[in-house]
């Protein structure tokens, strides 16, 4: 699943995975699905249309395309501490990504270890690849079609002038 994800991403360290999130807490798949399988909630959770969250169906439907993905790639211009609750000392949690037409997005910091947070200082790049997941409340706001944006893979590399 991540082989694409990561030739495209030669000289970048993969900091954060999804299997291995959902293998540190196992409870978010079985609460995900249950909400997709519960009738009484009809339009609150996934649609389950290519397979329930995290099962097999569902991993070879984003690997074969029938579940879109999306990838983010930009430079970091800054990170910082987003929301109110409370943190200890320099804790970052976001970052403002520069991408190539010269936008900027802020994204949320991803990772499997604490102790990659350290490499999301300005000037590195990253790419964050989401899966794209039918909602079951639809339409968008937009008429078009309403999806769960959920973080695959994040992929960093050193900052410009460390490399």
């Amino acid at each position: 699943m991540l082989t694409a994800f990561k030739r495209s991403c030669t000289f970048m360290q993969t900091v954060y995975t999804l299997t291995d999130a959902l293998a540190k807490d196992p409870t978010r798949i079985a609460k995900t699905q249950a909400l997709t399988l519960d009738p009484g909630k009809p339009r609150f959770g996934l649609k389950g249309s290519h397979g329930l969250f995290a099962s097999d169906a569902w991993w070879e439907s984003i690997r074969t395309g029938r579940i879109q993905t999306q990838t983010v790639t930009g430079i970091i211009e800054r990170s910082y501490f987003a929301g109110q609750d409370s943190r200890r000392g320099d804790e970052v949690n976001s970052i403002t990504l520069r991408l190539d037409d010269g936008s900027t997005v802020e994204e949320s910091i991803y990772t499997n270890h604490k102790r990659d947070s350290k490499l999301f200082i300005a000037g590195a790049t990253v790419a964050i690849r989401y899966v794209l997941d039918e909602l079951k409340a639809q339409p968008a706001a937009d008429g078009g079609i309403h999806y769960a944006r959920t973080v695959l893979d994040v992929a960093i590399s050193g900052s410009r002038g460390r490399e």
